[in-house]
This record gives C-alpha cells, structure tokens and sequence, in this order.
C-alpha cells in the first residue's frame, strides 16, 4: 500500500461529516426544549405525562446522535477543528439535553403539577438558549458568518446570566415561603436543573467562541 493510499484512508469521506451531526443535535435540544415549555404551561396531568415521555425518547435520540459524534471522532484522524472542541462541544449539547430530561424526570417522579412562575421563567430561557445555540451550530459549518456566531453566543451568556438570577429569586422564594420541608426540595431540585441547561448551553457557547478565536 502507498504512503498516499494510507494517507487517504484517514481522510474523512466528508469532511463536514460532523456538521450535520452537531445540527441534529442542537435541534434535539431544541425540540426538548419546546416539548418541557409545553409542560410546564400544561393543566392536564395526562398531556404532561405525554409530553415527558416524549421528551425521554428525545433524550435517547439525542444520546445516540452524540455517540455517533464520538464515534466519527474515533475513526476520522483529520477534523475540521480541533478534536477536544468537538468532544467538549458535544458533550454540552448532550449535557444540556440531560438535565431539560432530568427536570422533566423529577416532575414526573415527584408529582409536582403545580408550576410556580420561577419554573415557568426557566423553561422559556432554557428554550431561547437552545435556539440561540443551534442558530450558533448551524454557522460553524464554514465559519463565513461569524458575528453571526459571536452574536448567538452573547446572547446565550446573557439568558444564563438572567436564569441565574430566576434561579437565585426562586431558592429564597421557597426558604422565605415554603413551610412543607419536603415540597421545598422537590422543587429546589427541578430548579437546579433548570438553571444547569442554561449552565450547559453557555459551556457550548464558551466552546464555539474558543472554535471561532481558533480559526480566526
């Protein structure tokens, strides 16, 4: 075998092959989003439990989508950015679609029906940040738009900046509040999971402003 056949067997068939990957992924997001803000703004317990459920496949579908990424980062030597921005970029479009699931999981599993405005605050939030981010995604391709970018990403930093502060005004609601010990960390915890999706989104942002400063 030549030295060129061995070279071009590392060569990726398409070297955008992770694009797509990466925009499937952030429209999961986007789509679970979109399903936890219905939710949340649901008065009928079995539409809610539907719409989890949905979520949940949402959430294996994006698990298989970032397994393939992983996958395709195993086999492809060349990329088309560096290979710990790859893997950190879409273990944050993962990480942001696991806790929209575990919030919804702990709904479920708590029983909660009663979705004060704080809950309500942060799904909208978590869902302006998915957008932003896959808008963001959408443009790594070929790197021509990059304000674009940057832009997308400002903007995810301030919705996080904003959910910290719903977060923040909701813990001390319940402590000021909450007299039931055991309601008050049911929902300090579907809380923390809210304000840790926009957490992920902004780690996702982080990445692609680290991508664009790289390439720049």
């Amino acid at each position: 075998m030549s030295l060129n056949s061995i070279f071009q067997y590392f060569v990726p068939k398409d070297k955008k092959i992770f694009f797509p990957l990466f925009e499937q992924a952030a429209g999961n997001v986007v789509q679970m989003a979109t399903t936890l803000v219905e939710t949340v703004n649901s008065n009928s317990a079995d539409t809610r439990e539907e719409l989890i459920k949905q979520i949940d496949k949402l959430e294996n579908k994006g698990d298989e989508i970032t397994h393939q990424i992983h996958l395709e980062l195993g086999k492809n030597f060349i990329t088309p950015f560096d290979r710990e921005d790859i893997h950190s970029l879409a273990s944050a479009i993962d990480d942001v679609a696991d806790n929209i699931h575990g919030a919804a999981n702990r709904m479920n599993l708590y029983r909660i029906d009663d979705f004060s405005q704080h809950i309500k605050k942060l799904s909208d939030l978590i869902l302006q940040g998915s957008i932003d981010l896959e808008k963001a995604v959408k443009e790594l391709k070929d790197l021509k738009n990059v304000h674009s970018i940057a832009a997308s990403c400002i903007r995810i930093n301030s919705i996080e900046n904003q959910a910290d502060y719903v977060f923040d005004r909701a813990v001390a609601d319940l402590f000021l509040y909450e007299k039931d010990a055991i309601r008050l960390i049911k929902y300090k915890e579907v809380l923390a999971s809210l304000e840790t999706a926009t957490d992920m989104c902004e780690d996702a942002a982080n990445v692609m402003e680290s991508i664009l400063v790289k390439n720049a």
